[in-house]
């Protein structure tokens, strides 16, 4: 815990200079890479008080995460996101160092330039901002940003909520600043997002010859009729707010080196991306009903099956209301446009904070996230920046309104 510094109603903060400083600093999951200092450093010179929080857990590296707070009273408005970015792949094949955050034009490039540095810098911009035009808010302003959402996501958002718990600290709004738009900014805001869930799944036969086929049990063929039940039919035909839900087989190996040998197992992998229709456990007992009505019908076979399954999040939504009303109105304000409510994409750390208050996600245009050349475009960090600073003023003006007895959203 650090000594909340004095608050400069003036200073301002650059969100393109930040960026950049940001990604300069090498973050690649689960190396801080002075990430988090450089965050600290600024978020003090506002006025927030600031944690550090180191998580460990056996088999996963450490964590260090920054919860950061200004004010001690409710509502509290948390900005959440991450610093951590994935590896840069082939250096070479960059126009320039990854971590050189040039501009070049009118793009800013650099790795976590999208996903998520450069929201990262508008949210502390947009703080800045309102801070020097309104003064402390009636509430408080927050950020939470971890250090593993590119990782495992074992010891960074899920543990800092617990810890936030603990404390007897209450999020009442959260903002995620992942990249939501898929070409330009104002498209989308996120809602909720679908779950996911990867299963494992191995084959046990009998090996043998392919020329005595009835002295064997070949493991291929029941993998691929078990394949085949769970692949044949659409698991739905999607919700309100979410796309029909998904499974798509992403590996089958069996590492046979030779073709006069049926194998003793083979094995694939799968994921289903899936609709508030489904959990994780229900899906789970789908699949092995499945499963088991198929071998069933194999009469005499000694072949079994082994399932593992690992539900990385189950689907969630925020029901439209006030938050994404808020946050449509701040983008359209600054953009021009109002952006769709959308359920669409793969998961985000929004899964674990949706059990604690209402959750939206809004950040850059994601085109070229996690690609060579991750880049942004300059204007759009000044447009984010905006709506961000918009999304203060309106959540605490209709806290200032309904505090005074008039009707407010939040």
């Amino acid at each position: 815990m650090t000594d909340s510094a004095t608050l400069d109603p003036v200073r301002t903060v650059d969100p393109l200079d930040l960026a950049q400083r940001l990604i300069r600093c090498p973050s690649v999951t689960p190396v801080e890479g002075g990430a988090l200092d450089l965050l600290q450093q600024e978020l003090e010179a506002l006025g927030f008080v600031c944690h550090r929080l180191v998580f460990s857990e056996a088999g996963t590296p450490d964590v260090d995460n920054l919860y950061a707070r200004l004010g001690t009273a409710q509502p509290n408005f948390c900005f959440a996101g991450h610093t951590d970015v994935v590896p840069v792949g082939d250096a070479a094949a960059w126009s320039s160092d990854p971590f050189a955050a040039e501009v070049r034009g009118e793009e800013l490039v650099g790795r976590g330039a999208s996903d998520m540095k450069g929201a990262i810098a508008c949210m502390i911009a947009a703080i800045s901002a309102y801070l020097a035009a309104e003064g402390r808010p009636a509430g408080s302003i927050s950020l939470l940003i971890t250090g593993d959402e590119e990782g495992p996501s074992i010891n960074g958002t899920r543990k800092m909520l617990g810890w936030l718990e603990e404390r007897g600290e209450h999020l009442d709004a959260c903002l995620v600043g992942e990249p939501t738009n898929p070409e330009a900014l104002g498209d989308m805001v996120k809602i909720g997002r679908r779950g996911s869930l990867t299963g494992h799944l191995t084959i046990q036969g009998v090996q043998g010859h392919t020329a005595y086929p009835h002295l064997a049990d070949n493991p291929v063929h029941h993998l691929v009729r078990l394949l085949q039940a769970v692949t044949a039919e659409p698991l739905d035909g999607g919700t309100d707010h979410f796309q029909p839900s998904t499974l798509q087989v992403s590996t089958v190996d069996v590492g046979n080196a030779v073709t006069n040998v049926i194998p003793a197992k083979a094995t694939a992998a799968f994921n289903i991306r899936f609709n508030d229709l489904h959990s994780g456990a229900s899906l789970e007992a789908w699949l092995r009903k499945t499963f088991d009505a198929v071998l069933a019908e194999s009469a005499g076979s000694q072949a079994s099956y082994d399932l593992r399954i690992r539900v990385s999040g189950e689907a969630f939504l925020t029901p439209p209301g006030p938050l994404s009303d808020l946050l449509q109105d701040a983008v359209e304000a600054a953009t021009g446009q109002r952006p769709q409510l959308s359920t669409t994409g793969g998961t985000s750390d929004a899964r674990f904070i949706k059990d604690v208050c209402p959750v939206a996600e809004f950040g850059l245009v994601g085109k070229t996230m996690h690609q060579v050349d991750e880049r942004v475009d300059v204007k759009d960090l000044t447009a984010l920046t905006e709506v961000y600073r918009q999304v203060l003023q309106n959540f605490f003006g209709s806290v200032a309104a309904s505090a005074s007895g008039g009707s407010g959203t939040a």
